[in-house]
């Protein structure tokens, strides 16, 4: 094989290994990126729901409770908490069913069924307290249970998604830690074929340079041709030999052509 066919696959395998590395980096890093938008696209949204859904029942209650302490005054509710139930009732709703599309994790079905009834009932009371003088009855013996109780089916789906994005990130920090491993196994195996290459190419390229530096020097000996350096340099070396040698024989050959 040529001495430039074994420096091209030597500089090849180089290459290749600087690429295996990288691919392994890309790979593992992209694996890691792709968990942490599993963790943002199935659970941060739920927690978000609920978020919003706690914040839109609040405004629900706020209109209903201002009925009730205006009873002696005003028999409904003024414009401001009647626009204050419906953007409360429609913020909701809207998160209600966006929560609805997005159950991810094990008992979550669960949780938002019994969010699903808890809402159905708590929306009857109050459209009923809504349109007309409340009770203190039916709002400390009803409205206000329902009230509570479906704040518990919205923290329950809360605490699922929240639980969920804990684990996973403790998934994804195991998961780092074992691709911090993987590298490290990799990145040895590379440098220890890389040092195998720079070992065996220069030792393989001076070998055979001072192999023909020392034939050369014994053929110019055995024509009678002194020659003396003090250089190491082998390629330098050898073409010093070959000038004499050529100069030897150029010697000979008019000594010849004369004769």
């Amino acid at each position: 094989m040529a001495l430039k066919t074994k420096l091209v696959l030597g500089l090849g395998f180089l290459f290749l290994i600087i690429f295996t590395l990288a691919g392994f980096c890309s790979y593992y890093v992209g694996k890691l990126g792709q968990e942490s938008d599993n963790i943002l696209k199935d659970n941060y949204y739920s927690i978000v729901y609920s978020k919003n859904m706690l914040s839109g029942l609040d405004n629900m209650k706020n209109s209903i409770t201002s009925t009730m302490y205006n009873t002696g005054r005003v028999a409904t509710m003024s414009d401001y908490y009647l626009r204050l139930f419906e953007s409360g009732r429609k913020a909701f709703e809207d998160n209600l069913k966006a929560e609805n599309k997005n159950i991810t994790e094990i008992h979550e079905k669960e949780y938002v069924e019994r969010l699903n009834q808890d809402y159905d009932s708590y929306l009857k009371l109050s459209l009923q307290m809504k349109s007309g003088p409340v009770k203190n009855s039916v709002f400390f013996n009803e409205f206000l249970p329902a009230c509570e109780r479906l704040k518990e089916s919205i923290n329950a789906i809360y605490d699922v998604n929240m639980q969920a994005v804990v684990r996973k990130t403790e998934l994804t920090k195991h998961d780092s830690a074992s691709f911090k491993n993987s590298m490290v196994i990799i990145g040895l195996i590379c440098i220890v074929l890389a040092l195998g290459y720079f070992w065996y190419f220069p030792v393989y390229i001076s070998t055979t340079l001072s192999y023909l530096s020392d034939r050369i020097k014994n053929l110019l000996k055995n024509i009678g041709v002194t020659f003396d350096t003090k250089t190491n340099d082998e390629a330098y070396i050898i073409l010093q030999a070959i000038n004499l040698l050529e100069n030897k024989l150029g010697v000979k050959k008019e000594i010849r052509h004369s004769e």
